[in-house]
């Protein structure tokens, strides 16, 4: 009698193939915590996006793909869908009250069919609006324009300075640092380190409220 076959990797995920992105794009919101079950369709998108990039794509393990800071009361996930509903892209914005003006973009991943047409660059826009709204600070004028005025410019004189603030930093996978940096992000130490199996540097960007 043969025996059954042993499991390898993940189970088959059953998720509807993306043929086109349909225009206009629009973008939501959930936070971790909301059980509103009006979301689920939302919900529903963002597992989507994320487990055919990081788990079918990348071999990301499913247990480190989704982790607590998932359902956390200030974690904002973002899901980019076209005028058809299907979801094509995502991203998770991680906020720490401990840590006022620091968010952490991650998590953003755009579905193969729809690379190439600047929705990535889209999704980061849509994530730092976010951070804006939910995680900038008042900054002190002279503390932000010491480390933003330029020689010969007085500390409060410093554009920006007495603005609110939200300082954005994200672990990016190294093949993708271009990318970010085009989006107006920069390394911070140049440290590499692996995070599932794939090299990773941190990058951050400092955004003020209009």
């Amino acid at each position: 009698m043969p025996h059954d076959p042993v499991p390898t990797g993940h189970p088959p995920l059953q998720i509807e193939p993306l043929r086109a992105v349909v225009e206009p794009v629009s973008f939501a919101t959930v936070r971790g915590d909301d059980a509103d079950p009006a979301l689920d369709t939302v919900r529903c998108g963002l597992a989507d996006v994320r487990l055919e990039v990081f788990v079918i794509e990348q071999d990301v393990p499913l247990a480190l793909e989704i982790d607590a800071r998932d359902f956390d009361a200030t974690t904002i996930h973002l899901l980019a869908s076209g005028a058809d509903g299907a979801p094509l892209a995502s991203a998770r914005l991680l906020i720490d009250s401990s840590h006022p003006g620091l968010a952490h973009l991650g998590r953003l991943a755009v579905r193969r069919t729809a690379r190439g047409t600047g929705l990535g660059a889209r999704m980061v826009a849509a994530v730092e609006r976010a951070a804006l709204e939910h995680a900038a600070v008042a900054t002190s004028p002279m503390a932000y324009g010491a480390s933003h005025a330029g020689p010969g410019t007085p500390p409060d004189s410093a554009p920006g300075a007495g603005r609110a603030a939200v300082t954005v930093v994200l672990s990016a996978q190294e093949h993708a640092m271009g990318f970010y940096r085009r989006c107006g992000y920069r390394v911070l130490t140049g440290a590499r380190y692996l995070d599932a199996g794939i090299w990773h540097q941190d990058m951050a960007r400092t955004l003020l409220r209009p």
